[in-house]
């Protein structure tokens, strides 16, 4: 209880400042954990907008989070960015409504 109370309480405060995106931001000389801390939040911050951020258990959000994460920064390190995936995604899309017909 003491983790949901303390997650709720620094997602509501980045939530509400108007500089959240210094916290989610990071350069391309970051360190793995500033990278890893940056993209968590913006885990934990979509997930409350979404209102998902409490619908399992802690271990299970935090889990989820865990994994996003070190999968994003794992295609980061790779050179494969949101733009590929995109580019994935439309292909797998496009020969999708191809077999359809």
């Amino acid at each position: 209880m003491k983790n949901y109370i303390t997650i709720l309480g620094l997602v509501a405060i980045l939530s509400g400042c108007a500089e959240f995106n210094k916290y989610i931001t990071v350069s391309s000389t970051a360190t793995p954990e500033e990278k890893f801390r940056a993209c968590a939040l913006s885990e934990a911050q979509s997930k409350l907008q979404n209102g998902t951020l409490f619908s399992q258990t802690m271990t299970v959000t935090k889990d989820e989070i865990v994994n996003t994460c070190i999968k994003k920064l794992a295609l980061e390190a790779a050179g494969i960015d949101s733009e590929a995936q995109n580019i994935t995604s439309n292909i797998i899309n496009s020969l999708q409504s191809l077999s359809e017909k």
